[in-house]
């Protein structure tokens, strides 16, 4: 860290152990609580609409002449293809190849972009219409749950696996449907597959055997969307309803 972020994650820190009085306390969460509901708001009126979409997750520092760059552009397009619109994080990287992908094939690109001091700048491959920019990540991960009919989650960072853990568990609790989430790149998710099948289940008991069907693993861009494809077909559902 440089000493600028120092001094500003000091800051946090010791703004959270100040003793704050009411008038404060009323104040400062009154106007959170404004932020956060209009957020809301803009995310349920301009997503409302958008029709069958899956969500594509993966890192913002995949460079564009990696493999898994080139493999979200092409899982997009071919979602597009199928009928499909795509929702990303709106940035560089993994979200930019996403939208890149739906963006070539005419199809809908949703972008929910969210405010960081590094990395985080909306890409040129969003609809206009469909760009969202958040400053809350909790908000942000409602509006790709909500809105999503499927997950493909791409090799990535914390916020990917906090992103995929997400859906792990809004599935697993019956929050919402058991949409298909799709894991891309067999060698990337090979270990945490194996913590969570030898520690979590076999050592723990922490999840129960059905979770392990939660998931699919695949190693190309076909592969992925034939799950998502399947799925729906499995139910007799189409796209484009």
């Amino acid at each position: 860290m440089s000493n600028l972020e120092d001094n500003k994650a000091e800051e946090r820190i010791k703004r959270a152990f100040k003793e704050r009085d009411w008038s404060e306390i009323r104040s400062e969460d009154s106007w959170a609580i404004f932020k956060v509901m209009s957020e809301f708001v803009e995310g349920y009126e301009k997503l409302a609409k958008i029709g069958p979409c899956v969500s594509i997750f993966g890192s913002a520092r995949t460079p564009r002449d990696h493999e898994y760059y080139m493999m979200a552009e092409e899982i997009a397009a071919k979602l597009v293809r199928h009928g499909y619109g795509v929702i990303t994080g709106g940035g560089p990287g993994i979200m930019e190849a996403g939208n890149k992908g739906a963006y070539s094939e005419g199809g809908k690109s949703v972008g929910l972009n969210i405010v960081l001091p590094f990395e985080q700048f909306n890409n040129i491959y969003i609809d206009r219409d469909k760009l969202l920019t958040f400053d809350y990540f909790f908000v942000r991960k409602v509006m790709f749950m909500r809105y999503a009919q499927g997950f493909v989650v791409l090799p990535g960072g914390f916020g990917t696996l906090d992103e995929l853990f997400e859906a792990f568990t809004l599935i697993q609790t019956n929050k919402i449907g058991r949409f298909p989430i799709v894991l891309v790149g067999k060698s990337f998710w090979e270990g945490l597959i194996d913590w969570i099948k030898k520690t979590l289940l076999a050592k723990n008991n922490f999840i129960k055997e059905e979770d392990l069907d939660l998931f699919s693993v695949v190693d190309n861009a076909t592969d992925a969307v034939k799950v998502i494809d399947e799925f729906y077909s499995k139910y007799l559902l189409s796209p484009n309803f």
